[in-house]
């Protein structure tokens, strides 16, 4: 097992594609937690996945209290702008869950309110109109320095 990438309530099919992508090469599993913005049989969806599809473990949630009761000894962090650590900050190990929330709106605030302590962010240029970055390229941001810190400490088994 590599990382587990979530995305909470995602809304655009061609950023979940592209994600897809990364997920297949780094050996992550995706975890889908509803309302999705899109039908997974979407075109747009499929062809920004390519042909990668069958290559990655998605799992999917009616909620992210579902996915966190299924898992409630997992280590999660929380991709956000309002985060007070940066992304490097945290000692990521394998099996680590990245949650990501939804382009137009990010993480809810219940889930940002209950999760302080791990709240991390991608730093930005002050005084920038830019509200934030494409969540498909936040995702491969955090999840390469996930395992870039793994790989230094010696403990991936999959990464070539």
């Amino acid at each position: 097992m590599s990382f587990n990438i979530v995305l909470v309530e995602p809304e655009i099919p061609q950023n979940t594609g592209n994600i897809v992508r990364t997920c297949a090469a780094t050996g992550s599993t995706l975890h889908l937690v509803k309302p999705l913005g899109f039908s997974t049989d979407d075109k747009h969806l499929k062809r920004a996945g390519l042909d990668y599809w069958h290559l990655v473990d998605i799992r999917y949630y009616d909620s992210f209290q579902s996915l966190k009761e299924m898992y409630n000894e997992a280590t999660y962090y929380f991709a956000t702008t309002k985060g007070k650590r940066l992304y490097t900050e945290p000692a990521y190990k394998e099996g680590d869950f990245l949650v990501f929330g939804k382009e137009t709106a990010g993480l809810p605030k219940e889930i940002i309110d209950a999760n302080r302590d791990y709240c991390i962010r991608i730093p930005m240029v002050e005084n920038t109109a830019a509200r934030s970055l494409n969540l498909s390229n936040s995702v491969a941001i955090i999840v390469y320095e996930a395992l870039r810190q793994v790989a230094i400490k010696g403990n991936l088994t999959k990464l070539t």
